[in-house]
């Protein structure tokens, strides 16, 4: 069986034959070959396999024919980042658009409490490459900090410090503002790590109060984009964010009303969902 490629059922539905759950029941009914045999269920095929159904030749169709799709999310505090929760909470998949015969993979996660961008696409391989470590992605963050940062706190996180699960540091670290105990400021890191700046911060005994994911990569949080809700990114934004971890564009076409949808998002964005889980359960204590 081939290792590679794409499952059966997925390159099914992406034909449009039919959903994901329904391609399998064919497959499991044996009306489907690859290369002169019956399928299994959970195979994988590539664009140069021969493929039937019902002894019909189906064209296999590529990667290069599915258009790139990426949009930003501002996930509000309160949502987590599963699909699923059994504690009933909201999450941040709930908002999303349908995406027919394909589906969203998220780009890094936020802890319920932290809040900002969220990136979404339809391409698992560019999912992958943006958060895999060795491709050093910024992301960056403004911070409300309760405590005094002391000179000698930020030049620790910057040279970096020792946390239960290795080495960590802020790849840059600013002064945003702010009065009294609970100033703001902008820190970048590269990993991702589980809970990393909130970590990098209590490695000096700093607390952190508010969390807000403001860039991942090449792509900033939206200025008019609002808390709850998404846009779609234009495909320029998205070209770039595939080249910044060396993926080369794909040239697709857009259908015009597609284009137009995705360009009317910027000229007039819904408003902020307001309320959030926690902000609810603030209000029923």
């Amino acid at each position: 069986m081939n290792e590679n490629g794409e499952k059966l059922q997925k390159v099914l539905a992406r034909l449009g034959l039919g959903s994901r759950r329904y391609m399998e029941d064919i497959i499991s009914e044996g009306r489907v070959s690859v290369n002169g045999t019956i399928a299994t269920l959970g195979q994988r095929v590539q664009e140069t396999d021969e493929l039937r159904l019902d002894g019909r030749k189906i064209t296999i169709p590529t990667l290069q024919d599915t258009r790139r799709r990426v949009i930003a999310y501002y996930k509000p505090e309160g949502e987590i980042c599963s699909k699923t929760d059994p504690e009933g909470r909201p999450t941040a998949f709930d908002q999303l658009p349908q995406i027919i015969n394909d589906r969203w993979v998220m780009v890094g996660r936020l802890d319920i409490n932290s809040t900002g961008l969220l990136l979404f696409t339809n391409d698992g391989e560019l999912a992958n490459r943006l958060m895999h470590p060795s491709s050093e992605v910024e992301r960056e963050y403004a911070v409300r900090v309760m405590g005094d940062v002391t000179l000698e706190m930020r030049d620790n996180l910057i040279k970096g410090v020792v946390l239960e699960d290795g080495p960590a540091k802020f790849e840059s670290f600013s002064d945003l503002g702010g009065e009294g105990i609970n100033r703001w400021y902008q820190v970048v890191v590269k990993e991702g790590r589980n809970r990393e700046v909130r970590r990098l911060f209590e490695s000096q005994g700093l607390k952190v109060s508010r969390l807000l994911r403001t860039r991942y990569g090449t792509v900033s949080l939206p200025r008019e984009l609002r808390t709850g809700r998404w846009v779609e990114l234009e495909k320029h934004t998205v070209d770039q964010l595939a080249q910044s971890v060396k993926m080369a564009p794909r040239d697709v076409p857009i259908n015009p009303d597609t284009k137009r949808r995705i360009e009317r998002q910027f000229d007039k964005p819904m408003q902020a969902r307001r309320g959030g889980f926690l902000r609810q359960q603030k209000r029923d204590n």
